[in-house]
């Protein structure tokens, strides 16, 4: 493999435990950095993660996930230090808790990637509890303010965790400074803000970086694309639903692939792709990316209307 990817996606790739009886657990790959690179792989954009797992049964199921994903091999460090786990113990409400002191994930090490990669790549995102678990933070955080001045877009989705308390909120404020693109959603934003004003802690997050594209996801009630002094509403197409797992993943990596393969479209037609991805998520069982066919089948069926300032479209 020579060529290098376009799209990286930096962080935590872990394993699931999820209950599913007394006792009974099944394994499931995951992390919020494995996920988006395996959406926007499924895009046929040349993509990897870029994350340290275990070397044992659970990095070795997580290394088969990256390698059927099509992800750039290069790029995934593995170490004998303990796996990272998520132990899901409830599902309705999801009720969980994370295992891995001193786990392999907090060795990645930026400066073992692919001697020049950075000069190929177009886009960086970066999220999810890896920027709350000290010192892969800081090291990440260090990697974008690094990719920044080189001129590499970085996108960011903080997928608010338990874990994310005040000592999240330095990492909140240098990664949204950083970021080109923010991915968040209505229950991210009221977790991060620790407030029930989801449009009070939409502002906070605005003017954190007033540059920065915004892609607001609200469930059912769709997403909101907020771009300098224009805002637009985008109403999901109608599906049945299998369940929402994936659905954010598909939605930042649709709006990313619209921003990079289809620069000349108005933010209504990058709104309408991430959309119309996250709608093609829910329709299948599990972490499943959307493949784009199934992507532009739906995005006809997207109702965008411009947001008026101050205009509230949808309960939240």
């Amino acid at each position: 493999m020579n060529t290098l990817p376009h799209f990286v996606s930096a962080g935590e790739a872990l394993t699931d435990m999820v209950r599913t009886g007394p006792d009974q657990w099944t394994s499931l790959t995951g992390g919020a950095g494995l996920n988006v690179a395996r959406a926007m792989a499924r895009l046929e954009v040349p993509s990897a993660f870029a994350g340290a797992i275990s070397n044992d049964v659970f990095g070795q199921a997580l290394q088969l996930s990256a390698q059927q994903a099509g992800l750039d091999p290069r790029f995934l460090q593995l170490n004998d230090q303990p796996p990272l786990l998520a132990i899901v113990h409830e599902t309705a409400p999801p009720d969980y808790f994370f295992i891995g002191e001193n786990s392999a994930d907090l060795q990645f090490s930026p400066w073992q990637l692919p001697s020049g990669w950075e000069r190929e790549v177009r886009w960086v995102h970066f999220g999810g509890i890896s920027l709350a678990r000290p010192p892969l933070a800081d090291r990440l955080q260090a990697l974008a303010a690094t990719l920044k001045t080189q001129g590499v877009r970085i996108s960011y989705d903080p997928n608010f965790r338990k874990l994310m308390d005040h000592r999240y909120d330095n990492a909140l404020h240098t990664m949204a400074a950083l970021a080109d693109v923010i991915k968040v959603s209505d229950e991210d934003l009221r977790g991060l803000f620790r407030t029930d004003d989801t449009r009070g802690a939409l502002a906070h997050l605005r003017a954190l970086n007033p540059a920065a594209d915004i892609l607001l996801t609200l469930g059912a009630d769709g997403a909101e694309f907020h771009s300098g002094a224009q805002a637009w509403h985008a109403s999901p197409p109608p599906v049945t639903v299998a369940d929402t797992i994936g659905a954010g993943d598909a939605s930042i990596c649709a709006l990313l692939y619209s921003m990079m393969h289809r620069p000349q479209a108005s933010g209504i037609g990058h709104l309408r792709l991430a959309v119309a991805a996250g709608a093609a998520a829910c329709c299948h069982s599990g972490a499943t990316p959307p493949t784009l066919s199934q992507i532009e089948a739906l995005a006809p069926l997207v109702h965008v209307r411009v947001l008026e300032e101050g205009s509230q479209p949808c309960v939240i």
